[in-house]
């Protein structure tokens, strides 16, 4: 059965910074090299941040990667516990995974200019972006070089899951993000090249497969970027966010 993947859009909305006496409010104290260099507002849009801080060279983004939206992953116990059956993404039948959503602690450190990298090294298992909520984005994998196809009846209905360890991730279009916070047309955050992400959608049309090259990215005008930028789209298709790697060269993230 041919599965169908969706993207993602996404709006402005209200960033919240966690304030001490070596972060301020505005997110321009960077706390990693103890410079102090104004955070580019397209950066604020992450709302799900705890932090956002930048050398001039990087941006870091410091998350706890848990979700803003109910789940059936997480606890019984928590307010944004919700039961769920029935149809998830592709229209499978739903089949919940053992695992629980956690709390994490990581740090995306990705390059404040992002730039072209001939070598468009592969992406890796694991976090390869983060979203405006602050939950990872991973790549069309379940594991190494196994397709994605096992997992998607374990997608909640917001089209996320949690893997051992309690890492909660998309692997495709986070439909709390494109239906709910903002639109299919929407930025929905950033790789670890530093290049966005945006929907399914550009200026409310479908995106094509045929007009994305191999890294699944194109370079065009968007809301955010009005001179034009290099991003990748999530499609119908695969390979989801990322196609054959990184357009360009990718920063690191921490847990």
């Amino acid at each position: 059965m041919k599965i169908h993947k969706f993207l993602l859009g996404i709006v402005s909305t209200t960033l919240f910074f966690s304030c001490s006496s070596s972060d301020d409010a505005t997110g321009q104290n960077d706390t990693n090299s103890g410079n102090n260099t104004e955070v580019p507002a397209i950066y604020k849009k992450i709302y799900g941040a705890s932090s956002i801080t930048s050398d001039g060279t990087y941006v870091y983004i410091k998350t706890t990667g848990t979700p803003d939206h109910k789940s059936v992953y997480y606890p019984t116990t928590n307010s944004l516990y919700e039961n769920f059956s029935g149809t998830t993404y592709g229209g499978y039948t739903f089949s919940k995974n053992p695992n629980s959503i956690s709390t994490k602690n990581y740090t995306f450190k990705i390059p404040l200019n992002p730039a072209v990298n001939s070598a468009h090294s592969a992406t890796p298992l694991g976090p390869i972006g983060v979203s405006l909520n602050g939950v990872p984005f991973f790549n069309q994998y379940a594991g190494p070089n196994q397709p994605l196809s096992g997992e998607i009846v374990s997608f909640d209905q917001w089209w996320g899951h949690p893997a051992p360890g309690g890492d909660y991730h998309y692997h495709v279009e986070p439909k709390y993000l494109t239906t709910v916070k903002a639109s299919k047309s929407a930025l929905l955050g950033f790789l670890l090249d530093g290049f966005p992400v945006y929907g399914p959608e550009e200026g409310g049309v479908v995106v094509a497969n045929a007009s994305l090259d191999a890294y699944h990215g194109h370079t065009t005008v968007t809301a955010d970027y009005p001179n034009g930028i290099y991003h990748y789209h999530i499609t119908s298709s695969d390979p989801y966010i990322n196609g054959n790697g990184f357009y360009g060269t990718p920063g690191t993230v921490s847990n």
